[in-house]
């Protein structure tokens, strides 16, 4: 049978038609999906100095993001989970986050306890997990030991080890060169972070110029360190070097009251955050805490607008974890946008090849060839940390040279250098 001229032309202008009615239909279809927002967990203990300290630079760097367009166009919508400093509670969240939240990664976590519970979940979900406040390197041992396994789980802090070092480092330029200390003594809170991190202080702090006349581990739920102090004070060390997060407050105060004469210095994670000087009420006068930020500290030309907007908007300084939390946000955002995806293996390999200057350095992660792989690596081209003193009631940072503000100095019942 032909087909007249006329019916050959009709049809190819209803197909025409409908086509562009497809097309038409097809455009807010793909425009919405263009615009759906992607989904971002947060997991801290929001009742803990440190792990506000989180939620707010999560929040803060979702306003920005936002502000600015969100990821590939698409707005971040935050889901944020209270953990309880329970690693239970924590495993929960992690697990609400993917099955029912449908998040794209996980971000937070402030105790390492709890991390190495939700890790294996990161593992099971493929879920991306990137820490921010927690520290046990055996975080990163897994990822280099079973890789395939546990090759989502990243860290955007540095590890136990590296930040023994960066304390040992400072202690260097600061206790032994100012002050002319010798000798120091370890106390530090019984944790799984701490494991390591005491392990590396007894090997860098001799390196640095401090013998270490004695080694302290109290339990988290200690009330009262008299007889701790005493006992450290038997062998006159010039400084405490500390590894505290948990429980700040109570040693710092009875340091000062109980005019200990050994400076208090090391990391003391609280310690970072201006609401500190309430807590004790003033008495962290003249403490030397290491942290990976502070303000004035100009570490990159991030640092200080970072610090200044955060604390206007939350009435405090920022905590490590601050900043750590707030890069990971835009490191995230970089790898979706290179990966073009949130896929999890695909934000993985996007993750690998993170090179972003951040508030705390130059942020990059190791391989899987290292003990450390994806946690951050540490030194001056990278993520140095630095070192902090209170001192009339503000924060004076005091390490690394170039970054520093001001400059150490004793309180009055701290003895000088031994002879």
């Amino acid at each position: 049978m032909r087909v007249s001229k006329s019916l050959r032309a009709a049809a190819k202008t209803a197909t025409a038609a409908a086509a562009l009615s497809a097309l038409a239909l097809a455009q807010p279809a793909a425009a919405a999906v263009a615009k759906s927002p992607i989904r971002i967990g947060v997991i801290a203990p929001f009742s803990a100095i440190d792990g506000a300290s989180i939620v707010n630079a999560a929040k803060m760097a979702t306003g920005e993001i936002n502000a600015a367009g969100g990821i590939d166009g698409r707005p971040i919508k935050l889901y944020t989970y209270d953990d309880h400093a329970s690693a239970s509670d924590g495993v929960r969240a992690f697990q609400r986050a993917a099955k029912q939240d449908h998040v794209s990664a996980v971000l937070g976590v402030f105790i390492s306890e709890v991390a190495l519970a939700v890790e294996p979940w990161s593992a099971r979900l493929h879920m991306p997990f990137i820490i921010t406040g927690a520290a046990s390197d055996q975080l990163l041992r897994r990822v280099h030991q079973d890789y395939a396994r546990y090759k989502y789980t990243f860290m955007n802090n540095l590890n136990s080890v590296f930040l023994a070092d960066s304390v040992c480092d400072a202690s260097h330029d600061i206790l032994v060169k100012d002050f002319g200390y010798k000798t120091a003594a370890v106390m530090s809170e019984d944790a799984a972070w701490t494991q390591p991190l005491d392990n590396e202080y007894l090997k860098c702090l001799p390196k640095a110029g401090l013998k270490v006349l004695d080694h302290v581990r109290f339990n988290p739920d200690t009330t009262d360190f008299t007889p701790i102090f005493n006992k450290i004070e038997a062998f006159h060390p010039d400084a405490i070097v500390t590894g505290i997060a948990h429980v700040g407050v109570k040693p710092t105060v009875q340091w000062h009251d109980e005019r200990v004469p050994a400076l208090l210095a090391g990391w003391s994670s609280q310690a970072g955050a201006s609401t500190f000087w309430n807590a004790t009420n003033g008495a962290t006068e003249g403490v030397i805490t290491g942290n990976l930020g502070a303000p004035g500290a100009a570490l990159t030309p991030k640092s200080n607008a970072f610090s200044d907007a955060y604390t206007k908007e939350f009435k405090t300084t920022p905590a490590y974890n601050s900043y750590t939390t707030y890069d990971a946000f835009y490191i995230l955002k970089d790898a979706i946008e290179r990966a073009h995806s949130t896929k999890p293996d695909a934000l993985v390999a996007a993750l690998e090849k993170t090179d972003h200057v951040g508030t705390i350095g130059r942020e990059e992660y190791f391989g899987r060839g290292s003990i450390y792989a994806h946690g951050l690596k540490y030194g001056k081209e990278y993520v140095p940390g630095v070192a902090l003193q209170w001192q009339n009631g503000k924060q004076v940072t005091i390490w690394p040279e170039h970054a520093a503000n001001g400059k150490p100095i004793l309180p009055a019942f701290v003895k000088q250098a031994s002879k």
